[in-house]
């Protein structure tokens, strides 16, 4: 095994203000928002849209990505406990602090979201408005997974690459706490990171070419197909989420992956055919 490697010691808290601890899950989760909402601003600016309308899409996309986020885990991750004792973990499952969010949960909801936002905006399209918002939930997935790093969750498989993370922190698969049974692990939340960021540029470039006029559902296509074939094969280089998977060929990652990867090559030809 090579000697080159990153321990990763990472606090996830930030600072504790009157006993209240301000992580940095919570602050990237919050940049995220952020960032999208600036993004979306942006580019309704440059279309001569209202950006008032930027200031109501945060908000469906808030409720969107949390509300759907929370349903997806316990549906595809924990679905044997919520069968078993739904009230219980229902209440779990809207208490702060939200501590297992699924990213296919939250696309189904921001999708519900920006349906449920073009039946008030009949100006807009459903594909336009998904044209747009993509660009912005690139971002937000790059501050989403940089925050996993920052909380030493959803760690990769071990290897012997040089840029091997060894997750000090780390107390699912190290339960001792003690560095020297630590190993080098893949650094799958920075993979995917990197990868939502470099999507955001070139799906910003893409709508720049021609803004307003860019072909209904090209963006999200993309965005889908991107996005998702990527997690297929990073899920390979990623340790189950939930036990239950060790027996599945496929995780739940893959499975889910593959429909959504499907849906984004029908959104690309629909996009093709009508431009």
């Amino acid at each position: 095994m090579s000697l080159l490697f990153i321990e990763w010691n990472a606090d996830p808290t930030i600072i504790t203000l009157l006993g209240f601890p301000i992580r940095w899950y919570g602050l990237c989760f919050a940049l995220a928002f952020l960032a999208g909402f600036q993004v979306v601003s942006y580019l309704f600016k440059k279309e001569g849209r209202p950006v008032e309308q930027a200031d109501q899409l945060l908000l469906y996309t808030m409720i969107g990505t949390v509300a759907g986020a929370r349903m997806g885990h316990y549906f595809f991750y924990e679905f044997p406990l919520l069968f078993a004792d739904p009230v219980r973990f229902f209440i779990q499952m809207i208490t702060p602090p939200f501590s297992g969010l699924a990213s296919h949960g939250a696309a189904i909801g921001l999708f519900v979201a920006y349906y449920l936002y073009t039946k008030k905006h009949k100006d807009q399209s459903y594909l336009y408005v998904t044209d747009r918002m993509v660009i912005a939930a690139a971002s937000a997935g790059f501050f989403i997974r940089f925050g996993n790093l920052m909380n030493s969750e959803i760690i990769g498989k071990p290897t012997d690459l040089p840029w091997g993370f060894k997750f000090l922190r780390d107390y699912e698969f190290n339960p001792s706490g003690l560095a020297a049974f630590v190993v080098p692990r893949h650094p799958s939340q920075l993979y995917e990171a990197l990868s939502c960021l470099l999507l955001f540029f070139i799906l910003l470039y893409l709508w720049n070419l021609k803004k307003e006029k860019t072909p209904a559902g090209l963006l999200t296509g993309i965005f889908m197909i991107f996005v998702f074939t990527l997690r297929f094969f990073y899920e390979f280089l990623k340790e189950n989420q939930s036990s239950f998977e060790n027996s599945l060929t496929l995780n739940m990652g893959q499975i889910l992956s593959i429909p959504a990867v499907l849906f984004g090559i029908g959104v690309l030809l629909y996009a093709k055919r009508k431009a």
